[in-house]
C-alpha cells in the first residue's frame, strides 16, 4: 500500500522510518518532509492547509492511507474533508482536535467532567483579567486559546507581566485567537502520557519527559522541546490508573456522547503532583519530540496499528515494546527560540557512524544543490537506545561533537532531573 504522512519535523521523520520498516508499505509520500524523509520517501512540496491540492495530490500518487503528523491541519478540518472525500486518514476529527485547538474547550470539559486540572479563568477582556488577579497568588500561567506553536504559555511572576502578557493575546498577537486562559501555577514533576485511540477502545503507547526550556536546568525561554527520554519513570502502575480513571475515560466518553469518537494518537500532558496527576494540555497527535524517544522503542509494525485504529479493530491488536531506554537531544539554530539565520550548511553528517541502536531524527532541513541545509529552530534530533540514561546522553553528546555544527547549540543535561 501507499501512505501519505503529513508534516514536516523531527516527529514525521520517526514516524516516516517507523512506515518505512513495516512489510505492508509500498510507497511514502511525504507533504512536505525534509531532507531527513527525502532519503526514505517521495516528498511532496505542498502546503498542508490546502486541502484541495493534498485530495489531488492523493489520487495521483494513490494513496491508500493518509497519516497527519502536525496539530493545525488536524484543527482546521483535516480528517473531516478527507473522510468526505473516501480517504482512509489516521487522526482526531475537527471537533475532537478542540482538545488541542481550544484551551477554553478543554477547561470547560475538565470543569464539566471534574477531570483534576489547576484552578482556572478564560478571560475575554482586562477586567476579567484583574478579577482572576484579586483572587489568585503568584506565579499563573497565561495561556492563548488558540494554537500558537507552542509559544503561547508563559509563566508569570508579577501582577505586571500577567497584565502586559494578557493584552498582547488581546491585541491579536497570536491569530488563532484572541481569548485568555489564566491558571494557577501547579508544582511538580512534569510528564507526557501517550495512547492510541479508536471509537471503541485505547492502548498505551509510551511515556515519556520533554525538556522545554532552553537553558541547562531547565532555565530560559519556553520551546517546542529541547530534548526527551522514555519512560518516564513518574509513572507508576497506581498513578497510570488514576490517570486513565480521572482523566482519560471521562474525555472519551464526553466526545463519543457528542458522537464525534476520538481517533488517533493522544498525548496527555500531565503535571505530577504528590502522586496525583494533574492535566496541563491534550495534543491531539504524537508529541515532538517525545515521539522521536518513544517510536525506537515501538517493536510492533506502526502500519498496523494505524490500519486497526482506523478500521476501530484496535482491541485486537498487541503492542510491544523493546526494554531499552530512549533519548533524544535537539540540535537547534543559534538563537531559537528567537530569531535565528536559517539556510545553514550542515557538514559532516556522512561523518556520524550509527550503530543499530542510533538515530538521527531531521527536523528543520532542506536539500538545496545537493547539500542539507539547516530551514527551521529546531533542526536534528540524535536519539540513542541503551540500558542507563548516563552512558546513552554520553553517546549522543559524542556523535553530536562529530557533527561539530556551528551554527547550533544543544542543551548536554536532558535527563538531568532522573540522571541525578
Amino acid at each position: 500500500m501507499n501512505i501519505g504522512l503529513i508534516g514536516s519535523g523531527g516527529r514525521e521523520h520517526a514516524i516516516c522510518k517507523k512506515i518505512y520498516e513495516s512489510k505492508l508499505v509500498n510507497k511514502i509520500f511525504c507533504f512536505p518532509g525534509n531532507a531527513g524523509t527525502s532519503k526514505i520517501a517521495i516528498n511532496v512540496d505542498i502546503d498542508i492547509l490546502n486541502f484541495n491540492k493534498i485530495l489531488n495530490s492523493i489520487k495521483v500518487h494513490k494513496i491508500d492511507l493518509v497519516v497527519v503528523g502536525p496539530e493545525e491541519p488536524l484543527v482546521k478540518g483535516l480528517v473531516n474533508f478527507l473522510n468526505k472525500n473516501k480517504i482512509k486518514v489516521f487522526g482526531p476529527n475537527k471537533y475532537a482536535s478542540q482538545l488541542e485547538g481550544s484551551k477554553a474547550f478543554m477547561k470547560n470539559l475538565c470543569k464539566a467532567k471534574k477531570i483534576p486540572t489547576a484552578n482556572f479563568k478564560i478571560c475575554k477582556n482586562k477586567k476579567q483579567v484583574k478579577n482572576f488577579l484579586k483572587e489568585s497568588s503568584l506565579p499563573i500561567v497565561v495561556k492563548a486559546d488558540g494554537l500558537a506553536a507552542g509559544k503561547g504559555v508563559t509563566i508569570c511572576n508579577n501582577r505586571k507581566k500577567v497584565l502586559t502578557t494578557s493584552d498582547e493575546i488581546f491585541n491579536g498577537k497570536f491569530k488563532s485567537s484572541k481569548k485568555v486562559i489564566l491558571e494557577e501555577f501547579l508544582e511538580g514533576e512534569e510528564a507526557s502520557y501517550f495512547l492510541v485511540v479508536d471509537k471503541n477502545n485505547f492502548k498505551f503507547f509510551g511515556t515519556a519527559q520533554d525538556h522545554k526550556r532552553v537553558g541547562e536546568n531547565d532555565t530560559g525561554l519556553n520551546t517546542g522541546g529541547m530534548g526527551a527520554y522514555s519512560p518516564a519513570n513518574i509513572i507508576n502502575n497506581k498513578i497510570e490508573r488514576k490517570i486513565i480513571n480521572k482523566i482519560v475515560n471521562p474525555t472519551l466518553n464526553f466526545l463519543k456522547k457528542r458522537k464525534n469518537s476520538y481517533k488517533g494518537f493522544l498525548y496527555v500532558g500531565l503535571m505530577v503532583k504528590d502522586n496525583e496527576p494533574y492535566l496541563i494540555e491534550y495534543n491531539v497527535r504524537m508529541g515532538d519530540p517525545e515521539c522521536q524517544v518513544i517510536l525506537p522503542r515501538l517493536k510492533t509494525d506502526l502500519v498496523k496499528i494505524m490500519l486497526n485504529t482506523v478500521n476501530n479493530n484496535l482491541k485486537k491488536t498487541s503492542i510491544k515494546w523493546r526494554k531499552e531506554k530512549s533519548m533524544t537531544i535537539v540540535l537547534c539554530s543559534k538563537g531559537y527560540p528567537g530569531s535565528y539565520k536559517k539556510d545553514k550548511e550542515i557538514k559532516n553528517l556522512n561523518k556520524i557512524k550509527l550503530s543499530k541502536y542510533d538515530f538521527v531524527f531531521h527536523a528543520g532541513t532542506k536539500v538545496q544543490n545537493n547539500k542539507i541545509l539547516s530551514a527551521g529552530g529546531r533542526v536534528l534530533n540524535f536519539t540513542s537506545l541503551g540500558s542507563d540514561f548516563f552512558k546513552i546522553r554520553k553517546r549522543i553528546l559524542r556523535l553530536l561533537n562529530i557533527l561539530n555544527w556551528k551554527n547550533g547549540f544543544f542543551r548536554r543535561d536532558i535527563g538531568w532531573k532522573i540522571i541525578g
